[in-house]
């Protein structure tokens, strides 16, 4: 409703109104308020029979806060909150007749240096459209379809369970040519990544942050608006449609999240009540120069609950199977991104960020204490132990965490021409030295084919034959290794150029049989993997891994198998990194029997010559790499090739 100017502030904002009570407070500013979007923010509600809008900030360092937005003609005069008297400094109140989609902002006077300015909200639900940069009130009521998956998401989610995920850039998988490039809309992405993904025998999605950003360029990773889904491409219920639909074709979805550092975007959290109330005072602990961003200040207790309510209120509200924590690494180390003299110590002198290990101990712990079938993943870059360790037992509690060391020697590998690999083959075979130490994710991500290095196609050595091939040979040796998968967007057609976030995927590729070919290897790797519990049962555990031959490096041939939990089922992968036919190649077995021959990525059905074993062969009692029986393989040029066996039991 338009309130006329001049109208007094008593008249048009209930002070006596609250959705905070005693215990909030309490564990807001001890920290621990892990749901504080429940009460901060803006809420419509109904105050004896009347319509309106519940508003709460948290500004300590306020002296004077007003609504300002669409129903009051942007007037800062004449909708002031009021502080609690309880030292939280939250300043609140109720306005009638505020309704849904009202656009506002808080206007902040600050107690210091004559400071004020407009502020989105840090708790805002939605916000408009950037560029333009104001919050709107909003519900989140939707009614889900998605009971089936989360009553059995705690299979599809368990660390012995095989987790193949798509990574995807919203704003770029597909957009709509004839209607100015302009990207998909959250309910057309749902029907046709739903589709693919499902075609393809992903298990999972992980999309780029979702969270409001003000920078397109960004991808996400400057976020404004915690706890919103970008309005680029649609509403929130829009984009509870889009998990709902993937849920329904049983698909998971994890969201990047990014607690280590905001934008300096005037609207956004920086300086945001006239001092450093979210980051640091002092730019050597509170500003990256890398991202020209500021960096949390975990040591302050309503941060932390900031956080951590932003991290389960994905979980919550939009039913996320896992969040994947952008740049741990900067959180951990005060050193990050800096030169001797530019950062400063902690307590003992030491270079790791206190505050912060004790913010993610306290995140995952939160984030699976409320919902113990998701999963956490960290982006965390160096030897950090114990990263996907309990924190009871001294880890920093996540679920799982990407594998940095295996992804750069690999692709540093493949970068290199055949001729020269068997100088370099320990930086295939030293992976399974550390492969069991952490519960690794084989991450090749948007990262690696940005700023300037090229797509994971353009990246593979030799003449465009061998690339092809070179990126099956990839692709499989990713499959047959521990640990589970994940595959940034366009790379499962061999997408030949970088990826630039202003233009669809080449999708026009698939018209080549080469790139169709690649297609086709990487969907039948995710539904072998998926159908074979060796392949993904014991991916964090010795047990489930046996080196049959990693010295063979003068033919950059590496030979090994996987294992279920039952013993039953054995995986034999063996991989040809040379354009090198091998024939009569003996490989040695655990046991008898017939080895069919599963997967070989030199078949014609996905672009390679066609060599290979007629479909299987027969364990022969001949002594071979210590063991009693062994196969007499032909083993294709840049191959991989998968053998089964089964004991009967």
């Amino acid at each position: 409703m338009a309130i006329p100017r001049g109208l007094k502030t008593a008249e048009t904002v209930r002070h006596d109104v609250s959705l905070l009570t005693e215990q909030d407070v309490y564990f807001f500013k001890e920290g621990t308020h892990t749901k504080l979007y429940h009460k901060l923010g803006a809420h419509l509600i109904s105050v004896e029979g009347v319509k309106g809008t519940y508003f709460a900030l948290w500004v300590p360092n306020a002296e004077r806060v007003s609504v300002i937005g669409d129903f009051n003609q942007w007037n800062s005069e004449t909708h002031a909150l009021k502080q609690r008297p309880d030292s939280s400094g939250i300043w609140e109140g109720f306005i009638p007749g505020v309704s849904p989609g009202t656009r506002y902002k808080y206007r902040i006077v600050s107690k210091y240096r004559n400071y004020q300015i407009d502020k989105g909200d840090p708790f805002a639900f939605f916000w408009e459209a950037p560029p333009q940069t104001a919050s709107r009130v909003w519900s989140l009521d939707y009614e889900w379809g998605d009971g089936e998956w989360m009553a059995r998401r705690h299979q599809a989610n368990s660390l012995d369970a095989p987790l193949a995920i798509y990574e995807v850039h919203l704003g770029s998988w597909q957009r709509v040519p004839e209607e100015d490039n302009r990207s998909l809309t959250y309910r057309e992405m749902a029907e046709k990544l739903a589709e693919y993904v499902k075609d393809m025998g992903f298990t999972h999605v992980e999309l780029l942050p979702v969270t409001e950003h003000p920078f397109y360029g960004s991808w996400g990773y400057q976020t404004t608006g915690y706890f919103a889904p970008t309005a680029r491409y649609g509403t929130p219920q829009d984009f509870m449609y889009l998990v709902d639909h993937l849920h329904q074709n049983g698909i998971g979805v994890i969201l990047d999240w990014v607690p280590s550092h905001f934008p300096n975007d005037a609207h956004g959290l920086t300086y945001f009540d006239g001092t450093y109330l979210f980051e640091h005072a002092d730019p050597k602990k509170g500003f990256h120069r890398e991202w020209s961003s500021y960096i949390f200040n975990y040591d302050r207790h309503e941060v932390r609950a900031f956080l951590m309510s932003s991290a389960l209120f994905w979980l919550e509200q939009y039913h996320i199977d896992g969040i994947r924590v952008d740049a741990v690494s900067s959180i951990l180390y005060l050193d990050y991104g800096r030169q001797e003299g530019e950062w400063i110590p902690n307590e003992y002198g030491g270079r790791e960020n206190l505050a912060a290990i004790c913010f993610l101990r306290e995140l995952n712990e939160a984030a699976y204490g409320a919902y113990p079938d998701i999963q956490t993943i960290a982006e965390e870059s160096t030897a950090w132990p114990m990263v996907s360790r309990p924190s009871y037992v001294g880890g920093l509690g996540f679920g799982m965490k990407w594998n940095m060391g295996w992804m750069h020697d690999t692709l540093d590998y493949f970068s290199k021409d055949s001729i020269f690999r068997k100088y370099h083959h320990d930086q295939l075979t030293f992976s399974i030295w550390y492969a069991f130490s952490e519960n690794f994710v084989l991450a090749l991500s948007h990262d690696e084919v940005v700023y300037g290095k090229g797509s994971l196609f353009g990246r593979m050595s030799g003449d465009e034959w061998q690339k092809f091939a070179n990126l099956r040979v990839l692709f499989g040796y990713m499959y047959g290794h521990p640990g589970k998968k994940l595959l940034f967007m366009g790379g499962e057609f061999a997408q030949g150029r970088e990826w630039n976030h202003d233009q669809s995927l080449d999708w026009h590729l698939l018209q080549n049989p080469p790139h169709q070919g690649v297609q086709r290897w990487v969907s039948n790797l995710n539904h072998f993997y998926r159908a074979e519990p060796a392949l993904y049962e014991q991916d964090f555990v010795t047990a489930g891994f046996e080196w049959i031959d990693c010295h063979a490096w003068e033919e950059s041939i590496i030979s090994f198998i996987r294992k279920d939990k039952t013993g039953k089922d054995m995986i034999l992968v063996v991989c040809n990194f040379t354009p090198v036919l091998r024939t009569n190649y003996r490989i040695g077995v655990p046991r008898g029997g017939d080895w069919r021959e599963a997967l070989n990525s030199d078949s014609e059905l996905y672009g390679g010559v066609g060599h290979g074993n007629f479909g299987g062969v027969e364990a022969v009692p001949f002594p071979a790499h210590g063991r009693a029986n062994s196969l007499m393989l032909t083993v294709p040029p840049l191959s991989v090739l998968f053998f089964k066996n089964q004991q009967l039991i």
